[in-house]
């Protein structure tokens, strides 16, 4: 479990530096093969407590589900947003990961004064931003911000499996298992699949 006070390092330290409205910023969905990508932005009071806090991807869905409902009941403001299907095939990927963490950053009220950004770039960011490396395991704001999209874009995968059964998505969420991959053979693409995701894959086929 990560040290809390080692979590909030870079806020205290910001806060010490006179930025007192920081947000975290992540995404979900960069890597599947279908559905949306998502991003989250959190802004959390000094010293939040949330027990157990985490990357998200550490955690197990039962501790997401609980930590998502006190994320949003503590923190100062919270902004979540997706990038369609249709606009990870128009620009790429990341400039559609990019775009969700806009969308995200946007509905914040207050707006932060400062966005930390897990990952190696801040390209688009349209507030002033600092990114960080392993982010979502390093930094309050930032796990806070991964769950937060992690257990947004798994509720959407839950109801695309509603939609379309036959590919399992409540299962894999989008990602490449083996058992996706074998559902795309014999039902071919549907309206939630990224195109461009398969070209390596039907090319080597």
């Amino acid at each position: 479990m990560k040290d809390p006070e080692e979590l909030y390092a870079a806020e205290i330290a910001l806060h010490k530096d006179g930025v007192s409205l920081v947000c975290g910023v992540d995404e979900a969905g960069r890597g599947p093969l279908a559905g949306p990508v998502c991003a989250a932005a959190v802004i959390l009071p000094e010293y939040c407590e949330l027990p157990g806090l985490d990357d998200s991807k550490k955690l197990t869905e039962k501790k997401r589900e609980a930590l998502y409902d006190l994320i949003l009941e503590r923190a100062i403001s919270c902004g979540v947003a997706f990038s369609s299907v249709e606009e990870i095939e128009e620009m790429n990927i990341l400039s559609a990961a990019l775009l969700a963490m806009n969308r995200a950053i946007a509905q914040l009220d207050p707006a932060p004064e400062l966005a930390l950004i897990d990952g190696n770039t801040t390209r688009d960011i349209r507030v002033p931003a600092r990114s960080i490396v392993g982010g979502d395991g390093k930094c309050a704001c930032i796990a806070a911000a991964s769950v937060l999209a992690k257990v947004t874009r798994d509720r959407y995968m839950y109801k695309l499996a509603e939609e379309y059964p036959q590919y399992g998505f409540d299962r894999h969420k989008g990602y490449g298992t083996k058992a996706h991959y074998a559902a795309v053979d014999e039902f071919g693409l549907c309206p939630a699949h990224r195109p461009s995701f398969f070209k390596k894959y039907y090319a080597k086929r």
